[in-house]
C-alpha cells in the first residue's frame, strides 16, 4: 500500500543543504497535494555562547525578523512552484526536540524531510547531529535528503 502523506514538515537552518531539502519537500507536497510546513528553530543558547552570554532582546528580535523574512521567501518559492497549502514557522528551543517531537505533535505532521547534514564535521562532534537525533526520536516518519554532489 502506498503511503499518502497529508502534512509534511521541512525544517530549514540556512545551511547550503536547506535549498535542496526544501526543493524536494516542495516536489513531494505538490505531487501529494498536501500541506507543507517550513520551520526554522532558533536556539537562543547558541547566541549567548557566541556573544559571551550577553544577548539582548533586540539581538534576538532582529535575528527572528531576518529569519522571518527568509522564510517568507521560501514560502513564496513553494507557492510559485505550485504548492497551495504552505505555512512558515519560527520556534525557539532545542532544534533536536522541537523538530523530532514538539512541532510534529502540535501540527500533526506525518513526514519530516530533513537534510543529511547542515553542520560542519567539527560542529557535529560538538553539538551532535540534529538529523541523527530526529531520525531516531521522531514521532512520525523521517525522510533524510542527501544533497546532490
Amino acid at each position: 500500500m502506498l503511503q499518502q502523506y497529508q502534512n509534511i514538515l521541512v525544517p530549514v537552518d540556512g545551511s547550503k543543504v536547506t535549498e535542496e531539502v526544501l526543493k524536494r519537500g516542495i516536489e513531494v507536497a505538490k505531487r501529494n497535494q498536501t500541506h507543507l510546513d517550513i520551520l526554522n528553530v532558533l536556539e537562543v543558547n547558541q547566541f549567548s555562547d557566541t556573544y559571551g552570554g550577553a544577548v539582548s532582546g533586540d539581538v534576538i528580535y532582529k535575528l527572528s525578523e531576518d529569519v522571518q523574512k527568509r522564510l517568507e521567501e521560501l514560502k513564496q518559492e513553494a507557492i510559485d512552484a505550485g504548492v497551495t497549502d504552505v505555512e512558515m514557522h519560527v520556534r525557539f528551543g532545542n532544534p533536536k526536540t522541537v523538530i523530532a517531537r514538539e512541532f510534529p505533535a502540535d501540527h500533526h505532521n506525518e513526514l519530516i524531510m530533513i537534510g543529511s547534514t547542515g553542520l560542519s564535521a567539527v560542529e557535529r562532534l560538538m553539538v551532535g547531529s540534529v538529523t541523527t537525533y530526529v531520525s531516531r526520536n521522531a514521532v512520525c516518519d523521517v525522510l533524510i535528503v542527501k544533497p546532490d554532489k
